[in-house]
């Protein structure tokens, strides 16, 4: 099936990866729960997207942790910190 512009395998990597840690952090995350969601949603998927998970938290810690708590959708997310086209 054809892919979509804006959706590489980056992309797809990263909403995957957010939609798991936004159904850790729940509907109205606090910067708490929100921290704590990125390292928990990192655990539970399994060890290569984990490890993938890991480096994108590590290096977007800051805007996650805020975008998770502003309820942007885990599409947007990764489009804000470049890995989807807009």
């Amino acid at each position: 099936d054809a892919v979509a512009p804006g959706k590489g395998l980056k992309c797809n990597l990263c909403t995957k990866i957010l939609e798991k840690i936004k159904a850790v952090a729940g509907d109205d995350p606090d910067e708490a729960t929100a921290d704590k969601a990125l390292d928990k949603g990192c655990r539970v998927l399994g060890k290569r997207l984990g490890r993938l998970c890991k480096g994108l938290v590590k290096k977007f810690r800051e805007q996650l942790s805020q975008e998770l708590q502003n309820g942007d959708e885990p599409r947007d997310i990764c489009t804000a910190i470049g890995l989807c086209k807009a």
